[in-house]
């Protein structure tokens, strides 16, 4: 067996409590590229100045580059060494200007991070430690630098020179290139450098400021797919408007680029006036785009821009502080998007993703805090935590201190830290001195790792016309943290008439700050229901001595909408949990709870659709102590059937309302409606109606969009009909061409909840357009195979040889993906023996690869020990 402790001991950890400011600084750098996919020569002119008095050296980190002459104030130097990539070069006085010239090959650099070569285009990624890999420099996000970038091309392949900030000039040379000049007036750390070279078009507009200031906007993407570009281009321009309303930010440049890349680690990526897009978060039509997919453009957009203040104007120090810049700037997107539609649907979304997967996350060997400790690699910390929780943490916030106090918060925080780079609790502070409250215990949520558990238990004494709330929490131990203080958890309350379904008493927000805490309500009239923990106040999970009928009740009668779905969502869930657990549970009263819900006219289609959907798999077995995926799929499944098949009537006529709608439109009212026509698609079939499968197939055919067109794929692919592989086929030669929908034909196989799944994605790891270079592709089979219970989890593991066998493959060209696709199999200890054994030989054979990643090293190992 691999001894992991030992290895554990080898990579460098880095660690919190050691950070000292740098060095040097570098208040002004001068880059001159001259680009070729092949050799590109990039000459630095880094202006230096002294920071700490007793340094001797100045070390800029590298990775890869082919050093061709190094000088400092003009005198060629060759007193200088490498140390694990980095240059160190002597120094004595207080200032200097150090130039370096070296060459890269973008072409060769499948890691996607620094300069690399992506569909015919040149452009880069470095957050969080890329520009490295580009030029030599000390890439830490406390040093911050004014950027003056020339660079020169061939002019017929590359006729579009893109960089951060304002175009300065441009010109052409006799040899067929051309050059262009970009200036950036804004200090910026290394990591928020970009820059793109490309045969490109762009859909261009303008948006004017609150000031006056026009500013010109551009989405730049390949000429076939310009048509695509119109929903991010408005989607940029509300969100510019809103942060002008809501934060009081307005853009500070004369233009905003945007560009869309095929290859790209992550969704987007705010470098400073030149955003760099996966090409899934800005391409949308009808025809190639489902609803999820336009919001997800929406959303992706206007987070990227909302950085431009939160993340760029100001930055964090460290990359402990990860969290500063994305968890607010997720809860502002957050806000965004509620305001652009349902905020009650956004709401259950939001919390959907954050219990699929920052809960596990959170009780699983990978769980770290907002602020993490230490890391070996910071690429591996870019997690649900630090996004999702770090959201709620700053949603939390808002919470306690209301709308007027919450901004003077954040508006204190921008000026007072504008042009710098902050930390988590600069952030905190302001919200306390804007606020005029004390969050010292609060700041437990930004140290302590772990999702905090509340037992709420209601006890009404009919004689005294009152009910007593005794609330109680505890934060379970996570690795390196067994024992934690109690958190500050905001909880709204309220109460409802169990008989009459009224409000008894208006809504309260309780702080529940210690272990333990007993609420009294008087004048309780007649047996209460307690709905607690409204809108999701605080990112807990909650236990109490609700009934099934209590349940129900408050599924109909709640008038927190959150709150009214959570009842449903918990009725399921209990039932099925009693299920698997004691072989029976309350269907009945599941049916009659939808049925009625089904039949309530004044809820929002959007809304039904979403409290009607029974809880997923996965978080079923988070409920379990030990998961086991069959008997979950088999007691979720035998509840669906019967849901369809006694509430038949119902699911055809909310399909038929639904199908009855006119051609296709982006609005809330019918994406709601697309939404409930697809839930109830998919209960008829499950309902084992004889026509199931040809109303898919024919809603599939006359489709006018893609969430219609997925949406009957997604039922047919689910089911056994001869429809199926027809469908399939259908999908695939009509979309070959298309990168992005062909990925959306991969990951609804691979998510099937079929028997035969496992081997249909094997076959297709060896289709002719599978392939791990593409990070989306890879995510698309393997990532959408991973989380589908059933299948990655069968019992021979084959799911688990599978997934490490393409991890290993992937790690070679692309750690970063590669790393991120982990920790499906970090889960083993809630398996029974023989999976949990299964998936740890699988962890260590990873480990045991010559050359295994630092990426890679630290997540298997951390889920083999924590």
């Amino acid at each position: 067996m691999l001894d992991v402790n030992a290895a554990l001991a080898q990579p460098h950890v880095t660690r919190r409590d050691a950070y000292r400011a740098p060095d040097w600084l570098v208040p002004q750098i001068d880059l001159d590229f001259d680009l070729d996919p092949a050799a590109t020569r990039v000459r630095a002119r880094l202006q230096v100045v002294r920071n700490e008095a007793d340094a001797s050296a100045i070390r800029l980190d590298g990775g890869g580059q082919s050093p061709v002459s190094v000088t400092v104030d003009g005198v060629a130097r060759s007193d200088w060494s490498i140390d694990d990539g980095a240059l160190i070069i002597p120094l004595a006085g207080d200032a200097h200007l150090i130039e370096t010239d070296v060459t890269i090959a973008p072409e060769r650099n499948t890691q996607l991070m620094g300069l690399y070569a992506s569909g015919g285009l040149l452009c880069t990624q470095c957050e969080a430690e890329g520009f490295r890999r580009i030029t030599f420099f000390p890439d830490r996000p406390d040093v911050l630098s004014r950027y003056f970038v020339r660079m020169t091309a061939d002019k017929e392949r590359y006729p579009v020179l893109l960089a951060n900030g304002d175009p300065i000039d441009s010109g052409d040379l006799p040899d067929g290139r051309h050059w262009a000049e970009w200036r950036d007036p804004f200090p910026k750390p290394s990591y928020l450098f970009a820059m793109v070279a490309g045969d490109l078009v762009a859909n261009r507009a303008s948006f004017t400021t609150r000031s006056g200031r026009q500013v010109a906007l551009g989405i730049w993407v390949r000429a076939s797919d310009l048509a695509k570009t119109g929903h991010a281009l408005a989607a940029l321009q509300t969100a510019m408007k809103w942060d002008e309303d809501v934060y009081g930010r307005e853009y500070d440049l004369d233009v905003f680029n945007i560009v869309a890349v095929d290859d790209f680690n992550f969704g987007a990526m705010e470098n400073k006036g030149l955003n760099i897009f996966n090409s899934r978060y800005i391409l949308a039509d009808p025809d190639t785009a489902t609803d999820y997919d336009f919001d997800g453009v929406s959303a992706v957009v206007a987070h990227e821009y909302f950085h431009n203040w939160s993340g760029n104007r100001v930055t964090c120090r460290d990359w402990f502080q990860l969290s500063l810049k994305e968890g607010f700037t997720v809860f502002r997107d957050q806000s965004f998007s509620a305001d652009q539609g349902s905020a009650a649907v956004k709401r259950i979304e939001d919390v959907r993703a954050l219990r699929a997967a920052q809960f596990p996350e959170d009780a699983g060997p990978l769980a770290h805090p907002v602020r993490p400790e230490s890391y070996i690699e910071i690429s591996n910390f870019y997690t649900a935590t630090i996004y999702n929780k770090g959201a709620e943490v700053i949603r939390m916030m808002a919470t306690m201190l209301g709308a007027e106090r919450f901004r003077a918060g954040t508006d204190l925080y921008f000026d007072r830290f504008d042009g710098t780079a902050a930390t988590c609790e600069d952030f905190v502070a302001c919200m306390e001195e804007g606020g005029a409250v004390d969050f010292a215990q609060f700041r437990h949520w930004y140290s302590q790792a772990g999702t905090p558990r509340v037992t709420a238990t209601l006890r009404h004494d009919a004689a005294a016309g009152t009910a007593l709330l005794k609330l109680s929490q505890m934060v379970p131990p996570t690795p390196d943290q067994s024992s934690k203080p109690a958190m500050v958890l905001p909880l709204r309350l309220k109460l409802f008439g169990s008989d009459t379904g009224r409000p008894m008493g208006d809504e309260q927000l309780v702080l529940l700050d210690s272990p333990s805490a007993d609420i009294m309500f008087d004048k309780v009239t007649e047996p209460p229901l307690l709905s607690i923990n409204r809108q999701f106040s605080a990112p807990v999970i909650v236990e109490t001595n609700r009934s099934p009928a209590d349940l129900a009740r408050l599924s109909a009668c709640d008038d927190d909408p959150f709150a009214r779905y959570e009842a449903m969502q918990q009725l399921m869930l209990d039932t099925i949990v009693a299920s698997v657990t004691h072989g029976r549970g309350d269907h009945a009263a599941v049916i009659a709870a939808i049925a009625e819900t089904l039949d309530d006219p004044a809820l929002d289609p959007a809304f039904v659709a979403e409290a009607v959907l029974l809880p997923a798999d996965s978080f079923i077995g988070d409920q379990l102590a030990v998961v086991d995926p069959e008997a979950i799929f088999r007691a979720r499944d035998a509840l669906r059937r019967e849901i369809g098949r006694t509430l038949e009537t119902k699911w055809r006529a909310a399909y038929a309302q639904a199908a009855a709608l006119g051609p296709f439109e982006y609005s809330p009212v019918a994406k709601g409606h697309r939404r409930l026509k697809s839930v109830s698609l998919g209960y008829i079939a499950a309902s084992g109606a004889g026509d199931a499968d040809s109303i898919a197939f024919a809603q599939f055919e006359a489709a006018d969009n893609m969430t219609d067109r997925q949406g009957a794929l997604t039922t047919l692919v689910n089911g056994q009909s001869n429809t199926r592989v027809a469908a399939l086929d259908i999908f695939y030669n009509r979309y070959s061409d298309n990168p992005l929908v062909l990925d959306k034909w991969f990951s609804t196989q691979a998510l099937a909840s079929r028997e035969d799944t496992p081997t249909i994605v094997f076959d297709l790891a060896h289709h002719r357009d599978f392939t791990l270079a593409n990070p989306n592709r890879a995510r698309a089979l393997v990532g959408a195979f991973s989380v589908n219970q059933r299948a990655f989890h069968a019992a021979d593991g084959r799911g688990y040889r599978f997934v490490a066998d393409q991890l290993i493959a992937l790690d070679k060209l692309n750690p970063q993906t590669a790393a991120k696709l982990v920790p499906p199999l970090g889960r083993w200890k809630r398996f029974n023996p023989e999976r949990a054994a299964l998936m740890r030989a699988e962890l260590e054979r990873i480990l045991a690869v010559p050359g295994v990643s630092r990426d890679m090293f630290e997540q298997a190992s951390r889920s083999l020990t924590g």
